[in-house]
């Protein structure tokens, strides 16, 4: 069995082979599940999931502090440039669904080309 190492590539403290974080955790750590059951939400060892539950105690003040500032972020929204390509999207995006339906379902490549 591979050692199991907590790195941080800049999303917080993860296991080196997989991108799950103690942020994942922390909800369910909040909610009182037992570590068998986020094991199996997750799809990770027992050993792994100690590992991240053993981070997180040795850590927690740094952990929770992070885990705040992410909340905060979050509840400020998306700076207005950002919504602005938001609503772009999501009207280009209507847009297409429109005429994919006007048009019975996909567009044909080839329509109005001359051959």
């Amino acid at each position: 069995m591979q050692p199991i190492v907590i790195i941080d590539r800049g999303r917080g403290p993860e296991l080196a082979h997989i991108r799950i974080t103690v942020f994942d955790l922390l909800p369910y750590v909040r909610a009182g599940w037992h570590p068998t059951s986020m094991a199996a939400l997750f799809d990770l060892s027992m050993a792994e999931i100690d590992a991240l539950l053993q981070y997180l105690r040795d850590h927690e003040s740094e952990v929770l502090m992070e885990d705040e500032k992410i909340a905060e972020r979050i509840a400020r929204g998306n700076p207005p440039e950002v919504e602005a390509k938001r609503r772009i999207s999501r009207e280009r995006l209507q847009a297409l669904r429109e005429r994919l339906q006007r048009n019975g379902g996909l567009e044909d490549p080839h329509a109005g080309a001359s051959g």
